[in-house]
């Protein structure tokens, strides 16, 4: 045993001197990255650290943060009825829209794809356009009024399916599937883009090396060249569509109301909001995202364990 770790750590410093040699002859490259990693350290990696530290205190920014342990989280789980509700609505969101609208993505820039180079320069700029206009999704706040002019309730009076307005925005029962649509309209985004170019960049000469080898229709196309090609791009979407999926705070709080009836649209994100910048009450608000984030990790690498399977 001793031997063994005798060699274990004679082969520890002869791997650091190698690495530190190259990095060495590499110095001119990390001082460029520098600058980069110094800020991405102080805005990105601190805060988190930072994040998760205040979990565990009682912190309201006007106080010297007090050590409380796992008490913020014992709240959130056993105490915190609106955040049970919220972690569900979160996850309906997430798994409703999330792969919906990644899948969409992805079909709509295969499909562009077909198209002529200026046809498809037009598509993409239509299909793009609700991810990029901002607030566009108060716009559904005029066709779901909760008035007789509103159009969908004058539409479906016009039909005499309702004979009286519906409160799409204040029901509880409507509230989280209109979300849902709006939510799915605006996911075009990012990801879709990463989308087509990965679609534009695969060699052509591989689709023809692949009809010689076998392949005999356009799914076998996709699933054994196509998906292959583009596994970098599509791990970005996943990433992009998880981010969004669980993001998710903006539209609810616009159209129904903060906070909205029976806390029927509440998310994750919007419970954070209410104690993080109503209340002030920053080291639950910090256990709050860190929940957050850690379903954001376990999700992220579910995707990636599914995405490693594509095309094997």
């Amino acid at each position: 045993m001793k031997e063994f770790f005798d060699k274990y750590v004679i082969l520890r410093k002869h791997n650091a001197k190698v690495a530190w040699k190259k990095a060495k002859k590499a110095k001119m490259c990390y001082a460029f990255l520098a600058p980069y990693a110094i800020l991405f350290t102080m805005f990105y990696v601190f805060p988190v650290v930072a994040s998760i530290y205040f979990s565990f205190t009682y912190y309201n920014i006007l106080e010297s943060p007090r050590f409380l342990g796992l008490n913020n989280y014992i709240s959130l789980i056993l105490e915190d009825d609106i955040f049970l509700m919220a972690i569900k609505n979160t996850l309906m969101i997430a798994i409703i829209t999330g792969p919906l609208g990644y899948i969409m993505s992805f079909l709509f820039a295969w499909l562009i794809n077909e198209l002529p180079r200026w046809v498809r320069s037009v598509a993409v700029i239509i299909f793009y356009a609700p991810s990029i206009a901002g607030n566009c999704y108060v716009i559904f706040s005029v066709f779901f009024r909760g008035d007789a002019y509103g159009y969908v309730n004058a539409f479906l009076m016009n039909i005499g399916i309702i004979d009286t307005p519906i409160l799409w925005f204040i029901n509880p029962t409507y509230m989280l599937p209109i979300c849902m649509v709006v939510i799915l309209w605006m996911s075009l985004g990012t990801g879709f883009l990463s989308f087509v170019a990965g679609l534009q960049g695969i060699d052509k000469s591989q689709f023809e090396a692949g009809y010689m080898d076998g392949i005999k229709n356009r799914w076998q196309e996709l699933w054994f060249i196509t998906l292959p090609n583009m596994k970098p791009m599509l791990m970005f979407g996943a990433v992009m569509s998880i981010t969004t999926a669980f993001g998710v705070c903006d539209v609810t709080m616009a159209l129904c109301g903060y906070p909205s009836t029976d806390y029927a649209a509440r998310t994750i994100v919007t419970h954070l909001f209410d104690y993080g910048f109503t209340r002030f009450e920053m080291g639950y608000a910090c256990a709050i995202a860190t929940i957050l984030f850690l379903m954001m990790i376990l999700t992220n690498k579910a995707v990636q364990y599914l995405l490693r399977r594509v095309g094997t």
